[in-house]
């Protein structure tokens, strides 16, 4: 019952869900995952075989993964320029989150459609046809991009009407509010005494991770003082904490079994994950 409640509605697609696998799984233990386990982990959160297959075709014709096999067995890894972005990643989901600091970039550069998919994306608002702001750190942005960064003079009077005016946060605290009520429902159920197998704790865990996944890279992360007060993110920070943690034991535990590499199975634990594990405990 726990992991339909969070399965409602999820509307869960094949490659995003597969990058939330790599990211959440993979990536801090590295190697090339055989497709079955890829297949068998999206199974339980009701995405097929055959959709599992193109999402990994479309992934390696996007540069994202690249394959090899092993006898009748396939395998696929990230490729180097995923793995940076991956990392970069999970830097934002698990590590320290960086101070928030005014940018204003100018787009300089040929690739400018490109350049502000990348930055809009982040979070970042259009100013003009050159010109956006925002509070992240900037992307890889192409030659010829100029990268101001600012500071506000006096008490900040002022910054949560820059941010109402530019932003629309009312979509991003949605987010959150729903991601709060969905999980903090299903914590219920779990203090409550219900069980869950090995590969739910998986199954589980990788939900919350794309939930929260999808919701965070796209947070604009504005500072503070320019946002509400009862802006929800810590809440929502430290209730992403408490259930990974929750639930990783059983989870790494199944991934240790079941997830295999070429030269073996993955390993239950790595200092990257560890170290993950020791950033949500500060959240507590």
């Amino acid at each position: 019952m726990s992991l339909s409640l969070l399965l409602n509605n999820a509307s869960l697609r094949a490659a995003s869900f597969i990058v939330t696998i790599y990211g959440d799984v993979v990536e801090p233990r590295g190697g090339a995952i055989w497709v079955g386990n890829l297949i068998e982990a999206c199974a339980e959160v009701g995405i097929s075989e055959t959709l599992v297959r193109t999402a990994v075709s479309r992934l390696m014709a996007a540069g994202q993964l690249t394959g090899e096999r092993e006898g009748r067995r396939s395998y696929y890894r990230l490729t180097e320029t995923a793995q940076a972005d991956f990392a970069a990643a999970a830097r934002l989901l698990f590590g320290p989150s960086d101070p928030p600091q005014w940018r204003f970039v100018y787009l300089g550069g040929r690739a400018l459609e490109a350049d502000t998919k990348l930055l809009e994306h982040a979070g970042y608002t259009r100013l003009g046809p050159h010109l956006l702001m925002g509070a992240r750190s900037h992307q890889q942005l192409s030659e010829g991009s100029i990268v101001f960064t600012a500071d506000a003079v006096g008490a900040n009077f002022g910054l949560r009407e820059l941010a109402a005016e530019y932003w629309d946060l009312s979509k991003y605290a949605k987010a959150y509010d729903d991601f709060l009520q969905r999980f903090r429902r299903f914590s219920d159920l779990i203090e409550a005494g219900e069980k869950l197998s090995p590969i739910e704790h998986l199954a589980a865990r990788l939900i919350l991770v794309h939930q929260y996944r999808i919701i965070v890279l796209h947070d604009p992360q504005l500072p503070a003082s320019a946002l509400p007060a009862d802006w929800p993110h810590t809440e929502v920070r430290r209730l992403f904490a408490t259930l990974y943690i929750r639930l990783s034991a059983q989870a790494d535990d199944f991934v240790a079994r079941r997830f295999l590499t070429s030269a073996g199975p993955l390993p239950v634990k790595t200092t990257a994950t560890k170290s993950r594990m020791d950033e949500l405990r500060t959240t507590l």
